[in-house]
């Protein structure tokens, strides 16, 4: 059995963006995704600090640094790109004016909640504009590792973390799955191949519910 990279995960995740439409990429592994949209394909990428349409990560060396995304990342621009002020993206947000947000995260129930600010006492919590996406957006995934770096799992019966959002977050790209929740469970949909659902399960607080047409998750070497 063998995990995604985080490229792999992103890749993944971008394949179910539809054209044309609005995405917001969370900070961290999320904002990979916008490097692997399908050809032609072309979302139309939000971040909450002013920019729309902005395209992949430059070149080493070629970084403008008055042009970054939320995560204070230097970004490119696209053909029809625009600049506004931080309340008008939030208004963007809060307006539901956006398809999709895809978000990291700590910890996800199998009730759709969310938990990707605060790691619980003694961190630093970060709460940003992720509190606005969730309930803004018109839908919400989120990309993360299945589990912690200690093996613990993190799609969990009950987040013990502070919520980010209650019910929001219907469908999960992991290093290992793909898993939509629904009606208060995690449905498998693709898993890795050489990893049984029973390995999958015991890594995996909540249950699983497995279908018939169970697909294995096939990612280009990146």
């Amino acid at each position: 059995m063998k995990r995604l990279t985080s490229s792999q995960m992103a890749w993944r995740a971008a394949q179910d963006i539809a054209d044309g439409a609005y995405v917001n990429l969370g900070i961290g592994l999320p904002e990979r995704v916008a490097a692997y949209q399908p050809p032609g394909r072309a979302a139309i990428f939000h971040t909450e600090n002013g920019i729309l349409n902005f395209g992949p990560s430059p070149a080493a060396g070629e970084e403008d640094w008055d042009i970054i995304n939320a995560g204070k990342r230097a970004v490119t621009l696209l053909p029809g790109a625009s600049f506004f002020h931080h309340a008008d993206s939030f208004a963007m947000v809060r307006g539901g004016h956006l398809d999709v947000a895809i978000l990291g995260a700590f910890e996800v129930a199998e009730t759709g909640d969310l938990a990707n600010w605060s790691t619980g006492p003694g961190g630093v919590p970060a709460v940003g504009g992720a509190m606005d996406l969730v309930h803004g957006a018109k839908r919400v995934a989120v990309l993360m590792d299945h589990t912690t770096k200690d093996g613990r799992p993190k799609l969990l019966k009950r987040c013990s973390l502070p919520l980010t959002g209650v019910g929001c977050v219907t469908r999960v790209y992991t290093s290992l799955a793909v898993l939509d929740i629904e009606a208060g469970r995690f449905h498998l949909r693709e898993k890795v191949p050489g990893l049984s659902v029973a390995e999958l399960q015991a890594m995996t607080e909540a249950e699983l519910v497995v279908p018939e047409g169970l697909t294995d998750l096939i990612c280009p070497d990146l």
